[in-house]
């Protein structure tokens, strides 16, 4: 079993910026992918980053080069920097870990974009 703990959300205004970060505990493989997702209310749960435990990531169009994603293998943590945030990033962001067997993910924090 494996948990994941998310923390870093809350209310900034257009343009700011916030920090996710995320705690994974429990049987963790060493090759593993560890991301960002995030649902909108009315929409689907999609990827906004992931980062293998190699160091490859991999963006969102809509986030390219606004949010970075980056680990802590000794740690097995995640974060996600998001700079210049907008409206239309507003959603509940959950963290993830994909390895061998099923995919765990965590409560998900609300990130809200508003002036």
């Amino acid at each position: 079993q494996v948990q994941l703990v998310e923390s870093g959300g809350g209310l900034v205004q257009p343009g700011g910026s916030l920090r996710l970060s995320c705690a994974a505990s429990g049987r963790i493989f060493r090759a593993n992918v560890m991301g960002w997702y995030r649902q909108a209310p009315g929409k689907q749960r999609v990827l906004v980053a992931d980062i293998t435990s190699d160091g490859i990531t991999n963006y969102a169009d809509s986030v390219k080069g606004r949010f970075t994603i980056s680990r802590d293998n000794a740690k097995n943590t995640v974060n996600l920097q998001m700079n210049s945030l907008q409206p239309e990033d507003t959603a509940v962001y959950y963290c993830s870990l994909h390895q061998a067997g099923p995919d765990y993910w965590g409560q998900g924090t609300q990130v809200t974009v508003s002036s």
